[in-house]
């Protein structure tokens, strides 16, 4: 009923909310991701998304086809795999960044080790920025984290604004520094908080740096100060820091999957994993649109 390239297209529509990013990420012309989407909104007798000039929405029915997608997509892999008689072997080195400690990435690395038994994963949970150094050194073979907006490298997997983030109770003084929650160098998400303060010419000041997702949280929940972070990712107990608060814009964020040289069975075991990560991308997301009141 659903053709499979038409669900895969959907995914990365919904996951990049960006027709154009879809298009690239798919290496399709738009014309044809367009295509797909009113295909399979004609298969399903819905709209899966609202769309102007400016935004693409995932619908109720949108947000409901994600599931089923990523599930026929899941089982269509299998059957391909079980009747080609592929069978993934050797040694595979996945880095994904310290943003995705609190989301469902653990599922997709399940659903993999499930498919792959015979995989050797190992995975390191660093910043980012750190992430892309070990994989430039020849440490890692994946690697699932935010880039540089001047770096081009990496399969998009989705792309998200940055938010000031905080306690709800906490207030901000006009007159004082900005209290600032951060990672250490060479955190992305440190220096564009920083770029974007200076660019302002808001006095700053540093309340807390903790090198884990969970320390920065506890400092933020305790009331200690801001934060940036990606708007899909704001964890639990946290919420946006209101536009009256004068804290200047952060832009936006790619999150990538970008490989390393190896080839060989790790290189075939890096695109099984990547593909996985792709059809399950909204799983990473908290989809949260919360605010201080």
């Amino acid at each position: 009923m659903y053709d499979p390239s038409q669900l895969r297209t959907f995914l990365a529509v919904a996951q990049t909310l960006s027709f154009t990013q879809a298009a690239r990420r798919l290496g399709l012309r738009q014309s044809t991701v367009s295509q797909h989407v009113r295909r399979l909104e004609e298969a399903t007798g819905r709209t899966l998304f609202d769309r102007d000039t400016h935004a693409v929405e995932l619908t109720e029915d949108g947000e409901a086809m994600l599931g089923f997608a990523r599930r026929i997509l899941e089982v269509h892999e299998q059957a391909a795999a079980f009747f080609t008689g592929t069978r993934l072997r050797g040694r595979l080195r996945f880095g994904a960044s310290e943003d995705f400690v609190l989301t469902r990435l653990p599922e997709i690395l399940e659903g993999f080790r499930h498919d792959h038994p015979e995989v050797d994963l190992e995975l390191t949970v660093e910043l980012s920025g750190t992430l892309h150094e070990r994989l430039a050194a020849g440490r890692l073979d994946l690697v699932l984290a935010k880039r540089r907006p001047e770096d081009p490298r990496g399969e998009l997997v989705w792309h998200d604004e940055l938010v000031w983030i905080g306690a709800e109770r906490l207030r901000l003084e006009p007159d004082r520094p900005v209290p600032l929650i951060v990672y250490p160098p060479p955190g992305i998400t440190r220096a564009l908080a920083l770029e974007a303060l200076q660019r302002q010419g808001r006095p700053w000041r540093i309340a807390c740096t903790s090198g884990s997702l969970n320390g920065l949280i506890a400092a933020a929940r305790a009331g200690l100060g801001v934060m940036a972070h990606s708007r899909g990712l704001i964890p639990p107990g946290l919420v946006r820091v209101p536009d009256r608060s004068g804290l200047p814009e952060l832009g936006g964020v790619d999150f990538v999957l970008v490989h390393g040289r190896r080839g060989g069975a790790a290189q075939e075991a890096a695109d099984a994993l990547a593909a996985a990560v792709l059809a399950g991308g909204d799983r990473l997301q908290r989809r949260q649109r919360t605010g201080m009141g």
